[in-house]
């Protein structure tokens, strides 16, 4: 299997968000990566850029992965969904959530994604990512520090997303939130090296 062209992300028709989005946006890092990490979907500056995780989310993935010593380099991040979902707010485009049929639209994507790519480790980065690789709605809270099968023989692993964190820090203390997410990363990493 490998991974899915940029060709064909930017020319899929299996939903409608390709109708207001700029382009598809695969995901990035080394063949046979052995930490997978999945997002939601591409954000504004993800969609514009055409690379996953460039953006505030992505800026602040990239100081979680630092604090859990994990080299961005050395890891495939990617998204559920492809095109980025989003609606008009005056001059801005903010970011809308994907329905489950967008997200099972996106799937043939992921999972090529995934096989390609034969992770050990999958770490989910919020409900949207849990559905996208486990086929199932799980609450983020309840479902982390545990372990989950998926088909392709990866264990897979949730936690939060780091825009849930974004928003922490306007309505409150983010620090905990923060400091799972560091630990869930660690967690991950180090499961993915084993064997």
């Amino acid at each position: 299997m490998t991974r899915p062209p940029k060709r064909e992300l930017d020319e899929c028709r299996r939903c409608d968000l390709w109708r207001n989005a700029t382009q598809g946006v695969s995901g990035k890092g080394p063949r046979k990566a052995a930490l997978l990490l999945v997002g939601e979907q591409p954000g504004d500056e993800e969609d514009l850029r055409g690379r996953a995780f460039v953006g505030p989310a992505g800026r602040l993935l990239d100081e979680l992965l630092l604090a859990a010593g994990i080299d961005r380099a050395a890891i495939y991040v990617t998204n559920a969904v492809k095109h980025f979902k989003w609606e008009p707010r005056g001059k801005r485009r903010l970011h809308k959530r994907p329905n489950g049929a967008e997200i099972a639209a996106c799937n043939v994507w992921l999972q090529r994604e995934i096989g390609a790519e034969k992770p050990a480790v999958i770490l989910c980065l919020g409900a949207t990512a849990t559905r996208g690789v486990l086929g199932r709605e799980m609450p983020v809270a309840a479902s982390r520090g545990r372990s989950f099968a998926h088909e392709s023989g990866a264990q897979v692993r949730v936690t939060y997303h780091p825009s849930a964190i974004l928003r922490a820090m306007t309505a409150g203390d983010p620090a905990p939130m923060r400091k799972a997410v560091v630990s869930d990363l660690r967690a991950a990493w180090r499961l993915s090296q084993r064997g």
